[in-house]
């Protein structure tokens, strides 16, 4: 009995953690892949997520060949969760590549604010928001859609 009463509790707090539209996002500060911090703000409109570095690679694939400021001149914000990533490995190796990308990476790096967003594994999750409030939200697998997703927003 405890452990039905247990796995009840679970699942209807994963629900009460589940985004809906019309639900405004708590502000949070991430510093990006040179150390400047970045607040999320009502003036966001896409958030993309990232929980592991196989979505991290799609957001790599769709912004390919893109100016640097592409994303901000969309009022779009890449988050990415290294919370995963050995620390030794982050600064010696991850560190130094993501600062020659032409776009900003707000590293979660103690898995913070990511658990906040349903995205999966291999994945990246496209929140589209409108004054800090969650207008839709999609799930990208392939960094093509992505790409042509991102195209798509006025900049």
């Amino acid at each position: 009995m405890k452990a039905a009463a247990l796995m009840l509790l679970c699942l209807l707090s994963t629900a009460a953690l589940a985004l809906e539209p019309g639900d405004r996002l708590a502000p949070w500060t991430l510093l990006d892949q040179h150390d400047v911090p970045y607040t999320l703000s009502k003036q966001t409109r896409v958030l993309l997520v990232a929980r592991d570095m196989d979505g991290a690679k799609l957001v790599n694939a769709a912004l390919e060949g893109k100016p640097k400021g592409y994303l901000e001149q969309r009022q779009a914000i890449f988050l990415a969760d290294v919370s995963r990533m050995p620390r030794i490995i982050a600064t010696l190796f991850a560190l130094p590549k993501m600062r020659d990308y032409s776009y900003r990476i707000l590293l979660d790096r103690d898995a913070r604010i990511v658990p906040r967003y349903p995205a999966g594994e291999g994945e990246v999750l496209w929140l589209q928001l409108e004054n800090g409030k969650l207008v839709e939200q999609k799930v990208f697998k392939e960094a093509g859609a992505l790409k042509s997703a991102l195209e798509a927003v006025e900049p």
